[in-house]
Parts: C-alpha cells; structure tokens; sequence
C-alpha cells in the first residue's frame, strides 16, 4: 500500500514545466512526498489521498505543512476538472492504476504554511488548482511574506503562481520592508519572475523579511514588485499626509502612486480634496491634482504650520482660510 501510494504522488502534474520554477507553485517539478504523525490514507473508490497530523508535503523547492492534506487524483489525459469539482470515480469493480494517474487539486487544512526559500503564505485553509496553478486561502490571520514585501487581507489571499500576481481581499494591506504602506479593500500585486535560485540554501540565521514570525524560513530571491494596484477605500499614510481615494495604482520604480476618484489629502488640520492625486512614497509628499474641467477644493486653518507647504498642483496656491 505505502509503495503503491508513493507512486500516485510522484505522477507528473498537467502544467507544462516551462520557464524556472515559480514560487509557491506546486504544479511544476518531480514527485511530491508526503509525511504525516497521524497517518497517510489512500481512497481509492474517493480518489483522494489524505495524511493527518502534522502533515507535510514537499514538491521541489515547494514545501506545505497543515494538520491534515488533502490531494486529489484522476486518470491521465482528463483535463479540465474545475476547482471544486468532483474526484472522478472508476467502474465498480475496477483496479486502480496508480501509474495512470495525475493529482489535480491540492487542499491544505488547520495552521496552514506553504513556503519556499522566496515567499511564505499563511492561512486556515489553502486551496490549490493544479490545472490553474491558482491558490486560495482563506481563514485567519491571512499573510503572504515575501523579501521586500507583507501582504494581509480579512477574507482572501489568491497566488496565480502562473501571472505573477497575488490578489488580497478585505482590509488588504502592504507593507514593504522600508515602512512604506497601501491599503484597499482590494490589493492586486504583480511580479517580476524570481530568479532562479543558485547555490546552497540560505543560512537559518539569514535575515527575516518584516513581519515573520519566529521560526519562519527566510525569502531571500523573491520576484521583484512591478506594480500594485487598489480598488476601494484605498489610503496611504506618509510621515505628513493621510491620502484616501476610491482607487490607485502604485509603481515601485518611480516610486509613484496615483489615487484618482473622491481624493482627499488631510496634512495636520488641512484638507485637501480633488480628483487624483499623486504620493511620492520616496520622500512622502503627497500632490493634489485635478481633471481639466475639475475643481480642487481645500480646507485650511489658519496659523497651521502645514498649511505653509499646500501639495497643490495648480496654478496659485490656495492662501490659508480660503477654498478653491
């Protein structure tokens, strides 16, 4: 049985093995091997493999721990299975070939931790579409670690391995490693390829990336952040402006970010209102700006010392008490 169980696992998976690995992506690479305190179960009539306590799965540079996994397994050459959709069950009666099969989705359950030398997720509970090369986790405490940035959501953490993006749902927030922070109802994050790794793993005295906790494994070549786009009660804080918007879009490159819809930029006891405006999150300082045909409007009190440096991008500066 154990023998027979091995080989389901070490069954190639359905994406085509193109490119370098990508982090967090368990459909690319040889076999997976599956441990477990409580035991390894295998259903065949279910088409399910199940291990149980302290579970541990490791595919490549891709390693998942839970406290109970999940795989699920289909004859080669059927494609297509939808995330969510039934195991496919053999004639009654029928010998199972373990050497005809292929693992399709892949669940993670209980203190959920997938990671690799360049990104660590946490969850409750880890969903993996093989077919899509998408994960979902949902559950508490959501936060997706990479070397230069922590992303944390209340409802949702989505990992298309494929696309290079990660989407955060529900009080999202990003943190990079130099304090910098963008939060939305909704954060989407594309990234650059990772590099592949070379060389022995890192030390276990290697630098932690921000907000790890004790014990985490580092990540030490994460695919770098192209751009980061927000959608909904988007906010940015710098060390002088609070900066809200219905959404944005930041470029780690230029170091811009651009919020556009209901902006209000709040500096002290001024207030600044418009329709875009534009936060420099190298040096904080935060611009309104306005739409041809538009108007800004601000909101400033006298004897406000910020109110000396108004972040207007118009042709006269509003005089302190007045409206524009």
């Amino acid at each position: 049985m154990i023998g027979r169980l091995v080989a389901l696992l070490a069954l190639p998976l359905m994406m085509p093995a193109t490119g370098h690995a990508q982090a967090l992506d368990l459909s690319r690479g040889g076999p997976i091997a599956i441990t477990a305190e409580d035991g390894i179960e295998w259903r065949q009539v279910e088409q399910q493999v199940i291990a149980r306590g302290k579970a541990r799965a490791v595919r490549e540079n891709v390693t998942v721990t839970a406290d109970r996994l999940i795989a699920w397994y289909r004859k080669k050459g059927t494609t297509g299975a939808p995330t969510g959709a039934q195991p496919i069950k053999p004639p009654i009666g029928a010998e199972a070939d373990s050497s005809g099969n292929e693992v399709y989705r892949f669940q993670a359950e209980g203190n959920v931790l997938i990671f690799t030398e360049t990104d660590q997720a946490y969850g409750d509970k880890a969903t993996y579409d093989i077919d899509q090369a998408v994960m979902v986790m949902t559950g508490r405490d959501l936060k997706l670690i990479t070397q230069n940035e922590v992303l944390t959501a209340r409802d949702s953490l989505e990992y298309w391995a494929q696309k290079h993006m990660a989407v955060a749902r529900g009080n999202a927030v990003v943190v990079t490693n130099d304090a910098k922070r963008l939060a939305a109802d909704t954060l989407v994050a594309y990234t650059s390829d990772a590099p592949p790794a070379s060389g022995p793993a890192p030390a276990a005295s290697a630098p932690k990336p921000a907000g790890a906790r004790p014990g985490e494994p580092s990540a030490a070549q994460s695919g770098k952040l192209e751009k980061m786009e927000a959608f909904g009660n988007v906010s940015i804080r710098t060390p002088t402006d609070f900066v809200t918007g219905d959404r944005g879009v930041y470029v780690p490159d230029i170091g811009i970010a651009r919020l556009a819809g209901q902006v209000r930029i709040t500096r002290g006891e001024t207030q600044l209102n418009g329709s875009g405006a534009d936060v420099n999150m190298k040096t904080g300082v935060a611009r309104l700006t306005s739409d041809r045909g538009s108007r800004v409007q601000g909101l400033v009190v006298p004897g406000d010392q910020s109110s000396q440096d108004l972040p207007l991008d118009a042709p006269q500066a509003a005089r302190p008490g007045a409206k524009r």
